[in-house]
């Protein structure tokens, strides 16, 4: 059984009594597949759904060379309505400011530069490989968030 076929399995909870939503399924496909793709481009994933705290969620921090990523990915099926990147509203933008934040706090402040990039996912898990657009530095990080140097 190939990786994508266990990972749908687990996730569709064939074996369990209650499987998980549709987009459950297709956020995680796309989660798997932009982290495959990261580490084809040279970034080592330090964590995955990592919480920082109660609130907040990243999806991806990374490291390549001197910079730390915080990844947001976004899986759409196609972009009739627009690109996925868009879905990364303001308050999308503050709740990963502040879940960096604590990340950052938790970390005891390493001294590297810091970025938010986001990872677009046009497809779905059984139509065959992805779309993939990876945007760096996506957005900034908010004053209230920066740190002093």
């Amino acid at each position: 059984m190939s990786g994508l076929s266990k990972l749908l399995q687990r996730l569709t909870g064939r074996g369990s009594e209650k499987p998980l939503p549709r987009s459950a399924v297709v956020g995680a496909w796309g989660e798997e597949r932009a982290t495959a793709f990261l580490k084809a481009n040279g970034y080592m994933v330090l964590g995955r759904n990592v919480r920082p705290d109660k609130r907040d969620e990243i999806d991806i921090v990374a490291r390549i060379g001197e910079s730390l990523v915080f990844v947001e990915v976004k899986t759409r099926r196609r972009e009739e309505f627009g690109r996925p990147m868009m879905a990364v509203d303001k308050d999308k933008r503050h709740a990963l400011n502040r879940a960096a934040a604590a990340y950052l706090r938790k970390a005891k402040f390493p001294y590297l530069y810091y970025r938010f990039d986001v990872v677009e996912v046009l497809g779905q898990p059984e139509e065959g490989e992805p779309v993939i657009r990876h945007l760096d530095n996506a957005f900034p990080f908010e004053e209230r968030f920066k740190f002093p140097v």
